[in-house]
Order: C-alpha cells, then sequence, then structure tokens
C-alpha cells in the first residue's frame, strides 16, 4: 500500500513549563475573532493516522490559531504531491520517500515542514498460517507488495540483511490487496501493510499476525507521513499561518493523547462509515508514533541525519537518479516554539 503529530506541548497547553515561548499570533482567531482558510490535503482517506488533526478541529485549536482549516482526502493516493506543486493546496501530507523522489525528478521547490507520524509503519506481514516469523522464513516464499520501487528496496534489504538469496523469493504485486492476499494464501507474506491499520484489523480479527517493522529488519528510519510546503509560500504571511498551523496541531494532539475520543469524534464526523472500534484501537498503537523518542524535541521535529542516511539508502538503491540531498528537503524552523533551525529553509 502507498504509505499513509509530536511534542511541544507534552507538559499540557501552557508553554512555559515546557520551556517554550508561544508563537506570535498564536491565539489570532480567539483574539481577533476571525479565521483565515487554509486548505490540507490529507495522503489518503480519512483515518487514525490524521486523528490529531481531527482533534485540533474538534476541540476550536484551529480557530483559535485563526485558521478555517479544511481537511481534504486526496482524488488518489498519488495526487497530494503534484496538486500541492500546482497550487491547488496549502500544505500535502505525503511520505518522505515520496518526497525524495519528487524532488529527484526536479520539484526541488517542495520541502517537509513537519513531521506527522515519526517512524515507519510499513511492515512485513504474515498470517499465523504462513510460519513466517522471521526474515529467515522468507526463502522459498512468495511475497505480496503494491508494486511501488521502494518497497522491492526494502524487501532487497531485509532479504539481505537475514542472509537469504534473494533468487529464492518470489515477489508479487498485489495491488492494495495485502491483506485479501494472504488471508488468501496468494502470498505466504507482504510487504506494505501498516502495522498500525492492517495489522491492528488483523490482530481484532483473531488471525494471528505476524508483524516485523522496517526499522528492525535492517531498512534506515523514516518518518512515515510529513507535512509538505511550497518554498515559494514560507515567507512573511505564509510562514506566520504555517507557525500557527503546527501549534494547533501540537494542542490538537496532546488532546489527543489526553483524550483519544475527541479525535475518534471528528474522525468519525469526517467519514461516519468507518469502524469505530478499528479507528479507537488503531488510533491507540499509533499514538507513540506521533511524537519523537527523544522527549526534548518539538512537536514535529525531523532528524535531518536521519534523512540523510535514508536518502543515500535511496541512491545506493537506485531509487534516485541525482545525488541524494537529504537534509536539503526538509527545515524545522516552521516547527512550534520557533522550530530548532537557526537559519531559513534550506537552499539547494
Amino acid at each position: 500500500m502507498i504509505p499513509r503529530l509530536l511534542p511541544l506541548l507534552l507538559c499540557g497547553l501552557l508553554f512555559a513549563a515546557c520551556g517554550e515561548k508561544p508563537e506570535p499570533g498564536a491565539d489570532a482567531g480567539a483574539a481577533a475573532g476571525r479565521t483565515e482558510p487554509f486548505r490540507v490535503m490529507l495522503d489518503y482517506f480519512p483515518n487514525a493516522d490524521h486523528a490529531g488533526l481531527y482533534a485540533a478541529q474538534e476541540s476550536g485549536a484551529f480557530a483559535r490559531a485563526g485558521l478555517d482549516v479544511t481537511l481534504t482526502a486526496p482524488p488518489d493516493p498519488a495526487a497530494p504531491l503534484k496538486l500541492l506543486e500546482a497550487g491547488k493546496t496549502d500544505l500535502a501530507i505525503s511520505y518522505e520517500p515520496e518526497l525524495l523522489l519528487a524532488r529527484d525528478r526536479g520539484a526541488t521547490d517542495l520541502v517537509a515542514v513537519g513531521a506527522l507520524v515519526q517512524k515507519p509503519l510499513t511492515s512485513l506481514m504474515a498470517v499465523g498460517k504462513a510460519g513466517v516469523r522471521r526474515p529467515e522464513d522468507l526463502r522459498g516464499k512468495r511475497v505480496g507488495t503494491s508494486g511501488i520501487a521502494y518497497q522491492s528496496a526494502y524487501l532487497k534489504t531485509i532479504l539481505a540483511r537475514a542472509g537469504v538469496d534473494p533468487r529464492t523469493v518470489k515477489e508479487t504485486n498485489v495491488g492494495f490487496n495485502l491483506v485479501p492476499a494472504m488471508i488468501s494464501g496468494k502470498v505466504a507474506a507482504t510487504l506494505g501493510a501498516f502495522w498500525n491499520y492492517e495489522g491492528v484489523d488483523l490482530e481484532r480479527r483473531h488471525r494471528d499476525p505476524q508483524i516485523m517493522r522496517m526499522e528492525t529488519l535492517g531498512v534506515p528510519t523514516y518518518a512515515e507521513l510529513v507535512f509538505v510546503a511550497r518554498r515559494q509560500d514560507l515567507s512573511d504571511a505564509g510562514a506566520q499561518r504555517l507557525r500557527r498551523f503546527f501549534q494547533a496541531v501540537a494542542r490538537g494532539h496532546e488532546t489527543l493523547k489526553s483524550d483519544p475520543a475527541v479525535g475518534l469524534r471528528g474522525l468519525l464526523k469526517a467519514d461516519p462509515g468507518l469502524d469505530r472500534g478499528l479507528q479507537a484501537a488503531s488510533i491507540k498503537a499509533t499514538l507513540p508514533v506521533f511524537f519523537p523518542s527523544d522527549p526534548d524535541a518539538v512537536f514535529g521535529y525531523q532528524d535531518p541525519a536521519a534523512w540523510v542516511v535514508y536518502a543515500r539508502w535511496m541512491a545506493v538503491n537506485g531509487l534516485l537518479k541525482q545525488p541524494p540531498e537529504g537534509d536539503a528537503a526538509l527545515t524545522n524552523e516552521f516547527l512550534p516554539g520557533q522550530g530548532l533551525d537557526p537559519g531559513t529553509v534550506a537552499q539547494d
């Protein structure tokens, strides 16, 4: 499946408790009694990955920041970055590898301005009957992927680390039908299903899923979901608006952490057809990776060194045609508390 927020306010909503200063105009909406539109394109249909955003909306954090935020599902999973590049949205949620690929193709105006999900959600997964409980068990088996090039590269890296001859493993493109392919026995395992969604769903259905996370299998860690903006929009009023957005999202995630029902309620308003039980369980599973592992890092923090390592891995595996740029693809300067970067957006 195409791959589908971190703590400034871990001490609560009082910035002084965390040693951070509030953003200028953070409560602009409450003070002025007005809001301005801000368009956010989701990476996929509304789901637990977006619960903190819906918590910010449901709790009024966006309105207090002077923003009328519209959260829109994309027409197809490949559309968010294209729509952002065309100026059809103010911010897009996408995946770290997708952004690096887009910039490699020439979309260098696009830059990651914050992390939504800090760790890989993509996983190597099998249901109990397949007998795949570790990468070494893939020898002689068929593995289903969604036909995405970097999923194939993940599989190659995993097999190499496990000492499995890749010629003994058959990769099969099953599209988005990862779970049905496992349950039917068409494949012995899949690489592409999310541990916090498909994995949780299989556990709730008592299918005994064996779930192996990318960062434990030799694939460099990366942020599964990131907020992406156009560099040309990151100055003056646009920059201030983005800072207010991130402060509101940070508040939304603190609300989600203390009361997940707020995010769930907003999520079900956005899509009443969602399975309440699955979304609640998925939110609970995802909560830890909405926040950086470093408790001193601000909400949305992106580790430039990790981006460099991951971009180099992509280059080594032939996924990038240009020299890997890594940290040039991101900035932390718009995060709450004025971010961690002293300068401006990295230049190419």
